[in-house]
């Protein structure tokens, strides 16, 4: 075996949904890995689940810093979930699919040994996926939320009801929308939520960023899509009634008031997503999205 750019592995994975799922996949993985030899590091919730105490472990925040790769069990969320802390680090992260559409963990469970161990020898695909970086301004006051590899989507919350805010790009006024929300997604969420939510799918290296309107009150207001490096202001007006919430990556909830503002930009720090050497995009869209089937 070739000595492998990747020294310590970090081994992450998501216990709600299908716990002895990834608890089976995990201790494949964790076989291999000790049989050769690689340092292995946990975050806190796996080294509970697998009552392994063997191996040192960390906070899921801080895992990134500690080791050269990490490699996440579970589905596309759990790879979410991990991206937003691997980012900083710059630490490569790798998917292994439990979950039911994959399309960012593409490693299938029974293929473990076989694509791990391609994957470890440097022979892999490595890409740049941008990540978005919000705030939020209430009553003067500046607040950074969370990033998100996926989208930041603005909606009613707990109470469904039509939304006006103005869109500015660049410091540009564009328009006002009535709408049941907003999706703001990367070319990585655009074939998520903001799929369903009728916006274009955009290729993941592309530079750019979706808006996309929920059930919007006009025919004329369509999915628009602006550069990357594009600052976006969204300024809920003061007809609102209610608050909305605005959430990125299903994360920070956040209450957004009349006359608030949300600031969306792209993160400095783009996640390293790594693949095995036979993936390729369109088969991955091809596969998820039905296109192969005949009708």
């Amino acid at each position: 075996m070739m000595a492998s750019a990747f020294k310590t592995i970090g081994l992450v994975g998501r216990y709600r949904d299908q716990g002895t799922e990834i608890i089976a996949s995990l201790k494949v993985l964790l076989s291999y890995l000790e049989k050769h030899q690689y340092k292995i590091i946990f975050d806190e919730e796996t080294t509970r689940e697998l009552r392994d105490h063997s191996h040192a472990h960390f906070p899921l925040q801080e895992l990134g810093a500690h080791c050269d790769l990490i490699i996440v069990v579970g589905g596309d969320g759990s790879l979410l979930n991990a991206a937003r802390y691997a980012a900083p680090h710059g630490t490569p992260v790798l998917g292994i699919n439990r979950g039911r559409l994959g399309f960012l963990t593409d490693i299938h469970p029974d293929n473990i040994e076989k694509e791990v161990t391609q994957v470890l020898e440097g022979h892999y695909i490595e890409e740049a996926r941008f990540l978005l970086q919000s705030s939020v301004n209430i009553d003067g006051q500046l607040q950074v939320l969370d990033t998100s590899l996926n989208d930041v989507v603005l909606s009613p919350g707990s109470n469904p009801h039509m939304i006006e805010f103005d869109i500015n790009i660049d410091h540009q006024f564009v328009c006002k929308q009535r709408a049941d929300g907003l999706i703001i997604a990367t070319p990585t969420g655009s074939t998520a939520y903001a799929l369903s939510g009728g916006g274009p799918i955009l290729h993941p290296q592309l530079d750019a960023i979706a808006l996309v309107p929920m059930f919007p009150h006009t025919l004329s207001s369509r999915p628009i899509v602006v550069a990357g490096n594009s600052h976006i202001e969204i300024l809920i007006t003061s007809n609102n009634e209610y608050a909305p919430k605005l959430s990125c990556d299903g994360h920070a909830h956040v209450s957004i008031p009349p006359k608030g503002k949300i600031i969306i930009q792209k993160y400095p720090h783009p996640l390293r997503l790594i693949h095995p050497k036979h993936y390729h995009y369109f088969e991955t869209l091809r596969t998820k999205l039905g296109w192969e089937k005949h009708h």
